[in-house]
């Protein structure tokens, strides 16, 4: 597969079913108030960078990176298309977006994601790439539905 990251066209429709997917999944397992996950708008919002990871043209992945302060970053909507799994989409999409804070010279990336089983491929994910649990961040409060990691980078 030849992955290609590319910065996120958010009027595409394909890209816009990927974040309905997303929410969609997201709103499966977790209840209404303990849902963190972006729609467009908070996509569009500034100290957003949002990018889709594409194998030709289909696209296999989408991740955002949002700006909390000059030295801290947080990992944002995550999601891997369901007809793409387990071909490595997420991985490439995470390496991206460290790499991405690590060259904007953060200290710090954190990212939010859900408890329930269907979460835990992405708490692999996040721990083979170095992230370690910690406490809320950046306004979070501590919820039995939200499972907080971080990479000191």
């Amino acid at each position: 597969m030849a992955f290609v990251v590319r910065p996120g066209e958010l009027s595409d429709e394909a890209v816009q079913a990927l974040l309905r997917e997303h929410l969609a999944g997201v709103a499966l397992h977790s209840p209404p108030e303990s849902i963190h996950a972006l729609d467009l708008d908070g996509l569009r919002a500034p100290g957003m960078s949002f990018w889709t990871l594409w194998d030709g043209g289909a696209l296999l992945a989408c991740g955002a990176l949002k700006e909390l302060d000059g030295a801290h970053g947080e990992v944002k909507s995550m999601r891997t298309a369901a007809v793409h799994l387990r071909k490595g989409a997420a991985r490439v999409m995470l390496q991206h977006i460290v790499a991405e804070a690590r060259r904007r010279g953060y200290r710090r990336l954190s990212l939010e994601t859900g408890t329930a089983a269907a979460f835990e491929p992405a708490h692999r994910l996040y721990a083979a790439a170095g992230f370690v649990p910690c406490g809320p961040f950046n306004g979070y409060v501590d919820d039995p539905y939200s499972c907080f990691m971080t990479l000191a980078l």
